[in-house]
C-alpha cells in the first residue's frame, strides 16, 4: 500500500489585513484501503493542522504523534522563507501520520484531507449529528470535483 501526501502552494488569504493567513494545499493520492477516495485536495491553514493534531492525541492514547513546525512569531528571515519551512514541517507531520495504523484510523483525519469540512462540521459529522456519514461526506466531496478543481487550477 502507498500513501502519498503532499503540502504545497501555501497562499496568503486576506493579504495586508490583520487577519491575514496562509493556507495551504493538501494533496493525497493513495491506494490505501483505509481511505474512501484515492485521490483528494483540500485546502488547510496552520490552525486547522494544530487543532487536528490534538484531535488525533486525544484519541491516540500512549501512541505518540508527530510534531507540528512551530508558531513562530518572532521569525528571523524572509516572510517567504518561514513559510516554506513551515510547509516543509506540515508535510513531514502529515507524512508521519498517514503511516501511523493508530492515527490512521480517526476518522476526523479521513475528514481533514478528504473533505473540505469545517472544524465544527467534522466534529458534528464524527459525532453522528451531521447531514452526512464520514464516507458520505468524503465521496460527496470526491464527486464534486472540488479537488480536481483546485488541482488544475495551479496549474502554470
Amino acid at each position: 500500500e502507498l500513501t502519498t501526501v503532499r503540502v504545497q502552494d501555501p497562499r496568503v488569504q486576506n493579504e495586508g489585513s490583520w487577519n491575514s493567513y496562509v493556507d495551504y494545499k493538501i494533496f493525497l493520492h493513495t491506494n490505501s484501503k483505509a481511505f474512501t477516495a484515492k485521490t483528494s485536495c483540500v485546502r488547510r491553514r496552520y490552525r486547522e493542522f494544530v487543532w487536528l493534531r490534538r484531535q488525533l492525541q486525544k484519541n491516540a492514547g500512549l501512541v505518540p504523534v508527530p510534531e507540528l513546525p512551530g508558531k513562530s512569531t518572532f521569525f528571523v528571515g524572509s516572510t517567504d522563507e518561514f513559510i516554506e519551512k513551515r510547509r516543509q514541517g506540515l508535510q513531514q507531520f502529515l507524512e508521519k501520520v498517514v503511516q501511523n495504523v493508530v492515527l490512521l484510523s480517526d476518522s476526523r483525519l479521513h475528514l481533514f484531507l478528504q473533505s473540505q469540512l469545517s472544524l465544527p462540521e467534522i466534529e458534528a459529522c464524527v459525532q453522528g449529528q451531521g447531514s452526512q456519514t464520514v464516507t458520505e461526506a468524503i465521496l460527496h466531496y470526491a464527486m464534486s470535483n472540488c479537488g480536481w478543481v483546485q488541482e488544475e487550477e495551479s496549474r502554470p
